[in-house]
């Protein structure tokens, strides 16, 4: 079940290939992720020391959070993936050029997962080319539901 998507970046970003990942979370971070309050459309993913980081993800604290912790809406968070997965990773964001971007946060047998994704940027005639050709596959629908409508 989907918590929060970050659309922006099908929209930015030519999508290579998926990864699910754990996240380190605060308690508090959880409870406020469980009423909706996290957003990740400027958030983005760097990787230090062979550990991928998430950074720019700003979740929201609750109202009646408890006084003895001082919430940081917008922290550095880190990603837990399989070291062979993180090694691969490493070597395509450095060789070939590739980013990598937050997805979406979703559950997955009750614990937050964060899918971010190998991505290369996209021109600004490729994103023109992508709008053609979803505004044509909707027309070519509307086309064939009104012919077979029609029959």
């Amino acid at each position: 079940m989907s918590i929060v998507q970050n659309k922006k970046a099908f929209h930015d970003y030519f999508i290579e290939a998926k990864y699910e990942a754990g996240i380190v979370l605060e308690g508090w971070e959880v409870k406020a992720i469980r009423d909706n309050r996290a957003h990740i459309k400027e958030a983005y993913v760097i990787i230090q020391r062979g550990e991928i980081y998430l950074l720019g993800c700003h979740i929201t604290p609750m109202g009646n959070a408890s006084t003895h912790i001082n919430p940081e809406n917008v922290r550095t968070r880190k990603l837990l993936l399989n070291n062979d997965e993180i090694a691969k990773l490493i070597g395509k964001v450095e060789r070939s050029g590739y980013t990598l971007v937050p997805l979406d946060l979703h559950y997955k047998k009750g614990f937050i997962k964060c899918e971010i994704g190998l991505a290369k940027g996209k021109k600004q005639y490729d994103k023109r080319a992508v709008e053609k050709e979803k505004d044509w596959n909707r027309d070519k629908t509307r086309i064939i539901r009104a012919v077979n409508k029609g029959k």
